[in-house]
């Protein structure tokens, strides 16, 4: 018998010891806990940045790293976490150096997929004997790990961008290993913030691992082993079914960055997806080698991007878990632009995750234009201000993303102003938390009047924002997508770019994209211009009710009516 026969006998054994609905069960009580670690996370983090904006992920894995759970917030983390997993297992030496009550942390960008702020904490998992069974895993943004800013667009080299752990135990048999814990703090410029944080994401990591084995001892081992290959199969089946109907074939398209933060020039990528049956791949080799400034994507997160944009189509709504993934491959090339090597720099890695997502639609949409959207605003546009209070002299920063519109299909408009696809569950955070946290005044917050693409279905709206500063301080913003417009589809006419201006006192102004650092007088008000969604169809085939509900509701003007919608008012005697 040969190994692979073996294991498959198995598996079928540990199938057939549990029924579906035992399955279900485990699986939405796994969920739960999931559930349970990003409220833990929530309601114990210090800063906006996770416990309102969301920038954070959770998850349950298997003692094979196989994602179980997990709960909703970050898309694009939630697709690395596997990765931190095994970087950091192999970083403190391998499993067999685990034990009850360790803690890993980890913060490397080519392991983690992210830049060292988006750090990882995984807590190995084990029954009452002692025997290891899984992971609990935390991916959150700290808001300051000791880069040469809080936030860069213009490093070239990973070492700029902050302190690296590549691997570590934060946690040793439940006791803090303290001089970790100090290097940690002390390598940030706000240590009160991120000592918060880090133990805001320990006690989910706690609350997961608890709940995790609550589930496999009231079970036995055996029952659950069964009830996940269930789970994982079924989630495999579920995104297969939907790749068969794609037209085997290989479809490429191309995407372009505005800049690579450094050099002010745009850069070129292609992506391909070939269909084969019911399997998917998408292939970055052709990618440029890796760029001189920080848009270059680890492997990782180039793995994440693609697998969420197919999980966007084929997932049908469900919490995804790693039999989701099976049926697709991501090939991509050592030293380009989307598998970089050190000590290449990374910290604007979710920049070119954002164009890869959309480009792969933008390659389906060759196939079959019905299943897909046009392009979104394309972007998150990142806001990072920072400074030192006037009157207490601490020092602060927070973070915000911003949403956009998103692009009009087959079956109608496309929705105003939510978040990028890689950031689904993310929140632009409210005025109030805003102005509590911040020396900065919410002076705008409307929907963008014409910024959606017209055609038969418009693109959705973006937003227009603005802040005026009412102490000096500093920005970091990252904003692509200013060059280049969302693109519409099967005749569909584009939306509108991303934009941020600073007006300084003085009636001067300054447009800004990827800026690193940029100062902020007082009564300067920062402008953002969120872009809209590309349109459907053509603008001619648009009804003409639709067309006046829109001039109605202030989401486009007359003039631009008249200008994509003449026919609306060729009618009209």
């Amino acid at each position: 018998m040969t190994v692979q026969s073996s294991a498959m006998e198995n598996k079928q054994d540990e199938v057939a010891n549990v029924d579906p609905i035992t399955t279900e069960i485990i699986r939405h009580t796994l969920n739960s806990v999931a559930e349970q670690m990003k409220r833990t996370l929530i309601r114990t983090a210090f800063s906006p940045v996770i416990y309102e904006v969301l920038d954070f992920a959770v998850s349950i894995y298997d003692r094979n790293v196989r994602l179980l759970a997990q709960a909703p917030t970050l898309p694009i983390f939630m697709g690395t976490l596997s990765f931190c997993v095994e970087a950091a297992i192999k970083g403190v030496g391998g499993e067999s150096t685990l034990e009850p009550g360790d803690i890993l942390y980890i913060n490397l960008p080519y392991a983690t997929g992210t830049h060292p702020q988006d750090a990882a904490l995984i807590m190995p998992v084990f029954t009452g004997a002692n025997e290891l069974i899984g992971y609990s895993a935390v991916k959150a943004h700290l808001l300051d790990v000791g880069g040469k800013e809080p936030y860069s667009t213009d490093t070239v080299d990973v070492f700029q961008e902050g302190t690296i752990f590549p691997g570590v135990k934060l946690y040793r048999r439940g006791e803090r290993v303290a001089d970790i814990y100090r290097t940690l703090l002390a390598n940030s410029r706000m240590p009160t913030a991120i000592g918060g944080d880090v133990e805001a994401m320990v006690a989910a990591a706690r609350v997961g691992a608890a709940g995790m084995r609550e589930v496999v001892e009231r079970y036995d081992a055996k029952r659950f082993a069964g009830a996940v290959e269930r789970m994982l199969d079924h989630g495999e089946a579920l995104v297969r079914s939907y790749l068969q109907d794609i037209p085997d074939g290989r479809y490429s398209a191309f995407g372009r960055m505005d800049s690579d933060g450094i050099r002010d020039e745009e850069i070129e990528f292609e992506v391909i997806v070939e269909v084969k049956g019911s399997n998917v791949a998408v292939d970055f080799s052709n990618a440029p080698d890796a760029r001189e400034g920080p848009i270059n994507c680890p492997r990782p997160d180039t793995v994440s991007a693609s697998s969420v944009a197919i999980m966007m189509l084929a997932g049908s709504g469900d919490q995804p878990n790693q039999g989701h993934f099976r049926p697709i491959e991501v090939i991509t090339r050592p030293g380009s632009m989307f598998e970089p090597l050190p000590p290449s720099p990374c910290f604007l890695v979710g920049w070119a995750t954002l164009q890869a997502m959309e480009v792969i639609y933008k390659a389906l949409a060759t196939a079959m234009p019905e299943r897909v959207p046009a392009s979104s605003g394309g972007c998150i546009l990142t806001l990072v201000p920072w400074g030192v209070r006037e009157k207490t002299r601490e020092p602060w920063a927070d973070a915000m993303v911003c949403p956009v519109g998103q692009g009009a299909h087959v079956s109608g408009d496309g929705a105003n102003s939510l978040m990028h696809i890689s950031e689904t569950s993310t929140r632009f955070p409210s005025a109030e938390v805003w102005e509590a946290r911040n020396p900065w005044l919410v002076e705008k917050v409307e929907l963008a009047q014409d910024s959606g693409g017209a055609g038969r279905y418009r693109g959705g709206l973006g937003m227009d924002i603005s802040f005026r500063a009412l102490e000096p301080s500093f920005v970091t913003s990252v904003i692509e997508r200013t060059k280049n417009p969302p693109w519409g589809l099967a005749g569909g006419e584009k939306g509108r770019a991303n934009r941020a201006v600073l007006r300084l006192p003085d009636g001067q102004f300054r447009v800004i994209g990827k800026a690193t650092r940029v100062e902020v007088p007082v009564n300067a008000v920062l402008e953002i211009e969120c872009g809209g969604g590309g349109g459907y169809g053509p603008s001619a085939e648009r009804d003409e009710d639709a067309v006046r509900a829109d001039i109605k509701e202030g989401y486009i003007s007359e003039e631009s009516a008249r200008k994509h919608y003449p026919h609306v008012f060729a009618a009209v005697h």
